[in-house]
C-alpha cells in the first residue's frame, strides 16, 4: 500500500455551498425514512383496526321497554 497524502492531511475546506447541499441531502434522507416508517405502522394499525373490528359480535339491540309514568292522586 503506498502512502498518499490524503492519508496525513485534511482535505481542502468544503465550501458553503457544499456544505448546505450535503446537509440537506442528509436531512432528505432522513425526513424520507421517517416517512416511510410512518406509514408502515399506519398500515399495520389500520389492518389491526379492521381486524379487530371484524371479529367483534355486532351489538345486540335491547328491546324498548315502557316505563310506567306515576299516576298524580289529588
Amino acid at each position: 500500500m503506498t502512502a498518499t497524502k490524503d492519508q496525513f492531511f485534511k482535505p481542502a475546506k468544503m465550501s458553503a455551498q457544499a456544505k448546505s447541499e450535503q446537509t440537506n441531502s442528509v436531512v432528505r434522507d432522513i425526513l424520507d425514512a421517517e416517512v416511510i416508517a410512518r406509514e408502515k405502522k399506519t398500515e399495520k394499525l389500520r389492518a389491526l383496526r379492521l381486524q379487530q373490528t371484524a371479529d367483534a359480535p355486532a351489538p345486540v339491540k335491547k328491546a324498548a321497554t315502557k316505563t310506567k309514568r306515576a299516576v298524580k292522586t289529588s
